[in-house]
């Protein structure tokens, strides 16, 4: 199986203690929020990122499949 790639909008910035929860991911500061682009290994693992972004206390704009691998 190969990884899905994502991305995650939130409204509100990323904590910068709590970027260690997303070292795998790539991770830009935008007004007003931040976005979160990397693999997800399956659907648990695509819960999991929800839930940890849910208990930072971020509201999560929009999560989607990007047809790619980002480019770095």
């Amino acid at each position: 199986m190969t990884d899905r790639f994502y991305e995650f909008r939130v409204d509100g910035s990323l904590p910068a203690q709590a970027r260690e929860a997303f070292c795998d991911m790539e991770v830009r500061e935008i007004r007003p929020g931040a976005v979160l682009r990397g693999a997800v290994i399956d659907d648990a693992h695509l819960h999991g990122i929800l839930e940890q972004l849910r208990l930072l206390g971020l509201t999560v704009v929009s999560a989607h499949p990007l047809p790619a691998a980002p480019e770095s």
